[in-house]
């Protein structure tokens, strides 16, 4: 079982730096992974980081996967259409497929200390991004 807390940020929304994260927990360790883009959108560095978590788990593992990206979420779940982004959904139908994955939303910016802490990273990959432009 692995739990999974990630978020993406975007500057300048559409089309500034962006940046993700996704802090990957199991029961012996933390693994942190991030990354960003030049130009893009909050809600491809949110989906961005699902998917990049992702593909660090094994097959047949079950996913607990928080996130305050009800966009993400709704989408991943079957609930929304996808109508944007289509090439980063396709990336998460690979990513996803064999594994048991549940989507927890979570507020942002209540207090929730995984959450808190991806954003805050996101958020640097972006302002880093931001700075070397």
């Amino acid at each position: 079982m692995k739990t999974i807390y990630t978020d993406g940020s975007c500057l300048k929304n559409p089309n500034g730096p962006g940046g993700w994260c996704a802090i990957i927990i199991d029961e012996r360790f933390e693994w942190i992974i991030s990354g960003s883009e030049k130009s893009t959108t909050n809600n491809r560095m949110e989906l961005k980081a699902v998917i990049e978590s992702l593909k660090l788990i094994e097959e047949k593992t079950e996913c607990i996967i928080y996130s305050d990206s009800q966009l993400t979420i709704n989408c991943a779940s079957g609930k929304w259409n996808k109508k944007a982004n289509l090439d980063l959904w396709k990336e998460y139908e690979i990513a996803s497929k064999d594994k048991q994955i549940n989507f927890e939303w979570v507020k942002a910016h209540n207090g929730d200390y995984y959450n808190e802490k991806v954003d805050k990273i996101a958020f640097e990959e972006a302002k880093q991004i931001k700075l070397n432009i």
